[in-house]
């Protein structure tokens, strides 16, 4: 592959895939910055093999186009790598038939996975990205959150020949300093983390699996929350958002709690410790339970 020549695969999706979802997600930052959405397709700016590259998904008929245009050279298995990444952000790494199929008979929830079935958990391009994003997000509203992630973004200023600008990796993070990602609004104590991280990332001192499971979880948060600003919230995230991992009990998030309050038609708000043992027969798929009550909510909640 040579410079902006293109790579084309197709996928099939399966059925019951929830498009406009997929869409939403990829629409929160209405600038277009990094991402352009349309009725039926995602371009997003991401970093391959640490050049920019453009990456188009196109959804018709059952089926994903995917394309990659890169400013760079190629490199072995480009083609394998374009299918991985497809399938992980469409989140069809994850196993949701197996999920309906144990508890779409619910007493308590099986009408809703039935109503909201193919209902899967979305996935950032990369677990850095999504690492980044639960960090900026820490106890700011989504909002606020989004401006300093398309500041940070502009601020690194890595850009396809096309023109969008890509979602820098950790090598190019470290190509700016404290002072320069604080003029993005990060905090003190996130910046600190995200320099931290990408510092780790790139000596080797940390290794991200490609997949977290219930086997490794433990050992991937033990890592991740040894970084100063990175707390727990964080890591269960980037877990959701970044690895595929579906078994993070989110008893935490308010719009679960609220939502499962509507489902069981409880009056009373449901506690932490509550949402926490009624999630807990979902396991090893607590996530996708919790992605489920989110959805009572609204597309974008989750």
């Amino acid at each position: 592959m040579i410079k902006n020549k293109g790579l084309t695969i197709a996928i099939l999706l399966p059925p019951h895939y929830h498009t406009a979802d997929f869409l939403a997600f990829h629409l929160r930052d209405t600038h277009n910055v990094a991402e352009q959405v349309t009725e039926n397709r995602v371009m997003k700016g991401v970093c391959l093999h640490g050049h920019p590259a453009l990456l188009t998904l196109e959804i018709n008929a059952g089926q994903v186009t995917v394309t990659l245009h890169t400013d760079g050279p190629a490199q072995p298995g480009d083609e394998a790598a374009l299918h991985y990444l497809a399938l992980h952000m469409l989140g069809l790494l994850q196993p949701v038939q197996e999920f309906e199929s144990i508890y779409q008979e619910h007493p308590q929830v099986g009408q809703l996975i039935r109503q909201q079935q193919g209902l899967r958990i979305y996935q950032s391009a990369t677990p850095f990205e999504a690492i980044n994003w639960a960090i900026i997000g820490q106890q700011i509203s989504v909002h606020a959150a989004i401006s300093i992630r398309r500041r940070l973004i502009q601020h690194i200023n890595l850009r396809h020949s096309g023109g969008l600008w890509c979602y820098p990796d950790a090598a190019h993070i470290l190509q700016t300093d404290f002072e320069g990602l604080r003029s993005c609004g990060f905090s003190v104590g996130k910046a600190n983390a995200l320099l931290t991280l990408s510092e780790q990332l790139e000596s080797g001192e940390l290794v991200l699996p490609d997949v977290v499971t219930p086997d490794n979880a433990d050992a991937v948060s033990a890592s991740l929350t040894a970084i100063k600003g990175i707390g727990t919230w964080t890591v269960s995230y980037a877990l959701l958002r970044g690895f595929n991992y579906l078994n993070g009990s989110l008893h935490g998030d308010v719009a679960v709690r609220r939502n499962l309050q509507r489902l069981l038609e409880r009056e009373e708000k449901l506690t932490a410790e509550e949402t926490q043992v009624w999630l807990a027969e979902f396991a090893p798929h607590r996530a996708l339970m919790a992605a489920h009550l989110w959805r009572l909510g609204s597309a974008a909640g989750y």
